[in-house]
């Protein structure tokens, strides 16, 4: 079976931005309001399948600025510096 996850970016109410990240196989979904609770939600949804993940299709709504989307990168970029130093440091 392929994993597939969904990772929307939105834009809420206080004009803040949101990921809605949806498991489409079991049908559920949460709105993660920081990178932390996202990184959180995709590490929970994806135990149900030993961690196995093949991959995260990435869209966003019309109306979402390019400073977030800017924001959101930087964020991304962080996080992933992180893993690759911990990988260092094990190996």
């Amino acid at each position: 079976m392929s994993v597939v996850f969904e990772a929307i970016i939105k834009v809420d109410e206080k004009l803040d931005w949101l990921i809605e990240l949806k498991d489409n196989v079991v049908q559920r979904s949460h709105n993660c309001l920081d990178m932390d609770e996202f990184l959180q939600k995709i590490e929970e949804f994806g135990a149900d399948y030993g961690g196995h993940i093949d991959e995260v299709k990435w869209s966003k709504d019309d109306n979402v600025s390019p400073q977030a989307m800017d924001e959101i990168r930087l964020l991304m970029a962080k996080h992933q510096q992180e893993i690759e130093d911990a990988k260092e440091k094990e190996g």
